[in-house]
């Protein structure tokens, strides 16, 4: 609803009341020479005319990234948001081309199926999807031998999604558990990023050749309006083979450089159905389903030119959601947002492993190794805006309740008996985890200073794990009975000191700390191979904590924009796994402990500048240093400097950029084994990349746009620090297998409509 007011200012007495001038008197001898003027009317302001319009309600709830999003604890100056505008205009499909051409401070390593920031990966990066969380699972023992047993944060089409929110800082105060590095926020594409502007019906057809892995991908979206609802559906297939590298030697063994052959084949669902009701509500309601099979043989891991070693994995996702979000139509109401979210999800990794020799018969075995996680849970909050005194309040409060199941099993044969045989067993009971956390902040203003913003906050996680029997686990060989259940609570506060002062510059202080829950296979792992060795999971282990500081000063919007930030941050209890004394009836014992004091600290930038309609550039730039403290060595998870810098033109109808990824060295990277011993991890050279893309829209139909890549244009070899394995011994693969895709190209057709 708009309001418009008019004034103005007529000299006659009454508004609505006409007044007919006198007659002209006529000349007469008598008359006076000259006249005297009028007497100047006074003027009267008219009462103000209401004019009233509808404004479109869809329009006035839509997403903007360059607002404060603080009530959900994506605070602007601690936030970094990509729209799938960005994704289409860097040719982005996937969460490496994202890390190479986005932001320097985001890794994924396709080696354990993880993203790292600042150092950290695995389950102390929160992934989620539309605010569900995707939990990082870890079979155990096998995940060292084959990355397609761990993982789930990876587990969706990129083209599916409308927005990454990176939220950089080590903060639970409103996320809990798992925000140790950071946040990933990925949102799904809405029908309103793809309806223009009155318009009923649109969609994006898209296909693209990436010659890195000879891939093809196919997506489609359609959106659609009626009246208050908007629906999407979108759907992607692809298929292809291993992505490459820079090896040159083939064959079979530890000595094979060239990538294992491979194939693979994915899809996707997406649907959505979302309402809007008069006065700022909405409801959503989505359903999605992914699936990705890889099917490799695994040569690195035959022994004999007979031999063949296949391994095939399949990663699924399935998820219902309910969203219920509120947001004023006034700024001053007393209830300013609100959000709700029901889920159910279910996260399942397969992992195929089959070994044969012509020559030799007895070598055979077969194993199929399942880990399905299956989690479901609702989350709020709400943001009251109160004024007391001088001082404003956007008093933000809520709660999260998530259930988790998690299972691991394994079924198969041998040609001969083994004691290596483990099959047709579980390694681990069935556990089923509750997670609680209760959430409050407070975002102050002065008035009449807005420049100055105060948010303290605090977030209470508890959490408990109940392991129960079964069949399957009760047949494992090292099967003493039921462990006990764990639980555990943790405090996660934090403090937030925003000052604007200037015209789009805020400086800004953080002091947060945040945790990390143990996880099912942490606690009740118990991998068994007697007399030889075991592995063991730790039901008294403490979570995983930090307290940090980060300061930082932010500039400006999505289109002319910088900032820089410093952080230190110290975390303890490290859980990892490492030679335990103390067992009987086997060799070596490993189990999960809590671990050394470490100290992550470094600094980042980004900036973006659009000089006018045609012009733009950006950058992105990270620099991380990671110690234990008590055994004073570099921790081999934090990637060295690294930075992109990119520039480009555009028209209405072409556009080109031109971009370069570098990277300093690192020599100085060690890692605990699981005897305890330190090893040294691979030296990693410097590089630096450079890629160009380019884009043509045709006059006779603007809808569609043509888009080619070449990266890696000088064909270097270079390697991601983050992604390479702990190796580096007599029995490892050589590093050249781990190498980063020469040169190679990518083309893109898509339709807008």
């Amino acid at each position: 609803m708009t309001t418009v007011f008019f004034c103005a200012s007529v000299p006659v007495a009454r508004a609505e009341t006409t007044t007919t001038p006198p007659a002209k008197p006529a000349a007469t001898p008598q008359a006076t020479p000259s006249a005297q003027p009028p007497a100047t009317a006074k003027p009267i302001a008219l009462s103000p005319v209401r004019v009233r319009g509808k404004a479109d309600i869809i329009d006035s709830m839509k997403y903007d990234p360059d607002q404060d999003h603080s009530a959900v604890g994506k605070a602007s100056v601690l936030t970094k948001t990509t729209t799938f505008k960005t994704f289409r205009d860097r040719q982005i499909d996937n969460l490496e081309d994202y890390a190479r051409r986005v932001d320097a401070s985001v890794n994924y390593s396709e080696g354990n199926s993880s993203i790292n920031i600042r150092g950290l990966d695995q389950n102390r990066i929160l992934t989620s999807i539309d605010g569900i969380r995707m939990p990082w699972a870890n079979d155990g023992a096998y995940a060292g031998s084959f990355s397609t047993a761990q993982g789930g944060v990876s587990d969706f089409d990129f083209n599916s999604l409308g927005a990454i929110d990176v939220v950089k800082s080590a903060d639970s105060s409103f996320f809990g558990t798992g925000s140790l590095g950071g946040v990933i926020a990925l949102r799904t594409l809405d029908p309103e990023d793809i309806l223009k502007p009155g318009k009923n019906f649109g969609g994006i057809t898209k296909a693209t050749y990436n010659g890195a892995a000879e891939a093809a991908l196919l997506n489609q979206a359609f959106a659609a309006r009626y009246n208050n609802t908007v629906f999407l559906v979108q759907g992607g297939y692809q298929n292809g083979s291993q992505t490459g590298n820079m090896g040159n030697v083939g064959g079979y063994g530890t000595t094979r450089t060239e990538k294992n052959p491979a194939w693979y084949e994915q899809g996707n669902f997406l649907g959505k159905i979302r309402h809007y009701f008069e006065g700022g509500h909405r409801i959503t309601l989505t359903g999605e389903w992914y699936d990705r099979q890889y099917n490799e043989r695994t040569r690195t891991s035959e022994k004999t030119a007979t031999s063949r070693y296949d391994t095939r994995s399949e990663n699924q996702r399935s998820r219902v959601s309910f969203d219920y979000d509120y947001k004023s139509e006034t700024p001053n109401a007393l209830f300013s947002e609100a959000h709700f979210l029901a889920y159910w999800q279910s996260i399942q990794t397969d992992t195929d492993i089959t070994n044969r020799d012509s020559a030799n018969a007895s070598s055979y075995y077969h194993e199929h190794l399942t880990l399905p996680v299956e989690s479901y849970g609702v989350r709020g909050s709400a943001t009251n805006h109160i004024v007391t005194g001088l001082f404003r309040h956007d008093l933000t409060y809520g709660g999260e309740v998530f259930l988790t199941d998690t299972y691991q099993t394994q079924t198969g044969e041998r040609a001969v008996s083994s004691p290596y045989l483990h099959n047709n067993f579980s390694d681990m009971p069935r556990v089923h985890g509750t997670d609680l956390g209760a959430l409050v902040q407070d975002r102050i203003g002065f008035r009449g200073a807005d420049w100055l913003h105060i948010t303290p906050g605090v977030r209470f996680d508890y959490f408990q794990r109940d392991p129960s029997n079964t069949a399957s686990y009760q047949a494992n060989a090292g099967y003493t009975g039921l462990p006990h259940g764990a639980h555990g609570s943790h405090f996660s506060p934090k403090v937030l000191i925003e000052a604007k002062v200037a015209h789009d510059v805020t400086l800004y202080a953080l002091y947060s700390q945040a945790f990390r829950a143990p996880s099912a296979t942490e606690e009740y792992l118990n991998y068994s191979t007697p007399p030889f060795y075991q592995v063991v999971g730790n039901p008294d282990l403490k979570p995983e904590s930090s307290r940090g500081w980060e300061v930082g000063v932010k500039y400006g919007n999505e289109k002319r924009g910088a900032n820089i930030s410093f952080f230190d941050n110290y975390y303890k209890n490290y859980i990892d796994m490492q030679g335990i004394s103390g067992c009987s009836g086997y060799y070596l014992c490993y189990g999960y402990t809590n671990l050394a004091n470490v100290r992550i600290y470094g600094v980042e930038a980004n900036v973006n500048w659009d000089f006018d309609d045609h012009w733009h550039t950006w950058g992105s730039f990270a620099y991380s240093d990671g110690q234990d403290t008590d055994r004073h060595f570099h921790l081999a998870s934090v990637a060295p400097f690294r930075g992109i810098i990119g520039f480009g033109y555009k028209t209405p109808r072409w556009g080109a950029d031109l971009s370069g990824t570098f990277a300093l060295s690192r020599d100085n990277a060690k890692f605990i084994t699981s005897s305890g011993a330190l090893q040294n991890q691979w030296n990693t050279p410097g590089y630096v990349l450079f890629d160009m893309t380019g884009w043509y829209s045709p006059t006779f139909y603007k809808s569609l746009r043509i888009q080619a890549g070449m990266y890696n244009i000088f064909d270097k070899r270079y390697y991601n620090a983050a992604a390479l394995p702990y190796g580096q011994s007599s029995s490892s693969l050589d590093m050249r297998y781990y190498s980063q895709p020469g040169r190679s190209f990518k083309v893109t057709a898509r339709i807008d409509f």
